[in-house]
């Protein structure tokens, strides 16, 4: 009967690695007659029938302890176990890779056959691939995973031959909703807005639900709004409701509550709505010579006749029973801030402020000079105008120019120090000398027009 059966496993050295080609080949010392066939079994289980067993792309499942057998007409030989052990790294999570916060968790790395492998492996953890820790310790331990720790996890196992990375995981952390973010916005200035934003965090994402006094006017899982002054904009844990003509009836407590499988949060917020608002015809940017028009909107429901007060910069303009502000020219000099309060039997209220801005050409600039002689010789001319947008200065002396608050160059005469700011600007001349006396003019200039003034300087 054949004797002496060897297995030779090729590659012989080095780790073998998914998708390497192996060879396993069943030497017989001796066999008289000839070896009349051969069979393979791995870890018990038949798996071949030739002399060679080729597996051209090793799996992970191909790890094993491989035995040949061999037969003639005398009888059969089995021959000694050799393990083919395939380095190949992969990540287990228990009890799943989808876990609710505070569960306690486990990330496994292994390799086939981790506990009879011939020498010690080494783990290296990385989350999200940036490295986390590295040692001899195959597992990850949460004792109570938290939201944190949710993420991409891989891991790099090491022997003496090499290495090998396994396939990151996805461990994922359910929770309820923290408590909801709930912001109020409200815009008076013309047709009246109101802005209720809802956001939360949770996992998975939550159903919101905004509501009023009890009284729910949008939700996630629906964006028909119930009225149709409402405009209703959902998202992941995010849910916006917006009130259009918002009037004293939309004041009240609103309330948002997130809720999913795990749990549910609240938040409360109160909106006093103002039942005057106050509207700038045609726009609150106007040019000067405009004709402008400001009325007190949102109070025309009152059964008695409303008495109006107006205030420009805090300063009370003017009372009387009609709700507009006009202004057939407007000048430069009425911009500010304007408010209207509303009075009534009932009460009074009171608009938000709106600013009003007229672009205007400069005025006559003020331009002034002085002269010190404490301490040597030095000269101040100084150049100020009122304008809106704001005006370009310059200084000239004859055909050259001294200074400008933009657009020229830096003074090369090193006498000269210039400071600039809005609609101002200062120019000192240090040791002054008779070159430095001479008229010297200011101009100034913006998109609405220009306006100059002269000063005699004398040393």
């Amino acid at each position: 009967a054949p004797k002496d059966l060897q297995v030779s496993l090729s590659p012989s050295s080095g780790n073998i690695g998914v998708g390497d080609a192996v060879t396993l080949s069943c030497q017989v010392g001796s066999s008289h007659p000839p070896v009349s066939g051969y069979s393979w079994d791995k870890d018990g289980v038949a798996v071949g029938t030739e002399r060679v067993l080729a597996l051209p792309a090793v799996r992970r499942e191909d790890h094993g302890r491989y035995r040949c057998q061999a037969h003639n007409a005398i009888g059969t030989a089995l021959s000694p176990p050799v393990t083919l052990r395939v380095f190949s790294a992969e990540i287990s999570a228990s009890p799943a890779a989808e876990v609710r916060e505070g569960t306690a968790t486990t990330l496994s790395c292994d390799v086939p056959g981790r506990e009879g492998h011939p020498e010690e492996l080494t783990y290296t953890w990385y989350k999200n691939n940036a490295w986390l820790k590295e040692g001899p310790a195959h597992t990850l331990l949460f004792p109570a995973v938290a939201a944190g720790d949710a993420g991409y996890y891989s891991c790099q196992v090491t022997n003496s031959q090499g290495s090998d990375t396994a396939q990151a995981i996805s461990l994922s952390v359910t929770y309820p909703p923290r408590i909801p973010t709930l912001t109020l916005f409200q815009e008076t200035q013309g047709g009246r807005l109101v802005i209720v934003r809802c956001t939360v965090d949770s996992h998975p994402p939550a159903t919101l639900a905004i509501d009023r006094d009890g009284t729910v006017l949008a939700t996630s899982g629906a964006q028909v709004a119930l009225l149709q002054r409402l405009g209703v904009t959902a998202s992941r844990n995010s849910l916006r409701l917006e009130i259009r003509d918002a009037g004293s009836q939309d004041g009240g407590k609103y309330g948002c509550t997130a809720s999913n499988v795990h749990g549910n949060a609240s938040a409360t917020k109160v909106l006093v709505t103002r039942a005057a608002g106050l509207l700038i015809q045609p726009t609150a940017e106007v040019t000067e010579g405009t004709a402008v028009t400001l009325t007190c909107v949102g109070t025309g429901d009152t059964a008695e006749k409303p008495r109006y007060t107006w205030y420009r910069n805090g300063r009370r303009l003017q009372e009387n029973s009609f709700p507009t502000l006009e202004f057939p020219s407007i000048r430069g000099d009425d911009a500010g801030t304007f408010q209207c309060q509303v009075r009534t039997g009932n009460g009074s209220d009171m608009s938000e402020a709106v600013p009003l801005r007229v672009f205007h050409p400069p005025r006559q600039p003020a331009l002034s000079s002085f002269l010190q002689s404490q301490g040597g010789h030095l000269g101040i001319i100084q150049c100020s105008v009122e304008s809106d947008p704001e005006s370009n200065l310059t200084l000239r002396r004859g055909d050259d120019v001294i200074a400008c608050t933009q657009g020229c160059p830096q003074a090369t005469n090193p006498r000269v120090h210039v400071t600039r700011s809005y609609n101002s600007l200062k120019v000192e001349i240090r040791d002054v000398v008779v070159e430095d006396e001479g008229i010297y003019v200011c101009q100034a200039g913006n998109s609405q027009g220009s306006a100059s003034a002269t000063v005699d300087f004398q040393a």
